[in-house]
């Protein structure tokens, strides 16, 4: 398995795991919803980059990019490293991942 494969799977792992620890920790639907929406797209993206389907690419670099502007954005409001600055990290790894793939 490639590792554009690998980071995005992970990285719909962990949107899913903080949309629903951000709702139990503070009552957040939208980032209940968000993390969900975001995170199955990504699953989705890493089953066609499975069947090495260029739209896989596509799709993870899309979501991937929004998540990185959306959580840059929040690490600037909060200044807190968890959970903006690991999304950033992460997503920024995982779009370094997907452009050899995909360009």
């Amino acid at each position: 398995m490639s590792p554009a494969i690998v980071m995005t799977l992970i990285y719909a792992v962990l949107s899913i795991v903080g949309g629903v620890i951000g709702y139990q920790k503070a009552g957040s639907k939208p980032s209940l919803i968000s993390g969900i929406i975001t995170g199955v797209l990504l699953l989705v993206a890493g089953v066609g980059l499975l069947q090495a389907a260029a739209w896989g690419g596509w799709l993870a670099i899309s979501v991937s990019l929004l998540l990185v502007i959306t959580f840059i954005i929040r690490l600037i409001k909060t200044r807190k490293f968890m959970p903006a600055g690991l999304m950033v990290i992460v997503g920024v790894v995982t779009l370094m991942a997907l452009f050899p793939i995909v360009f």
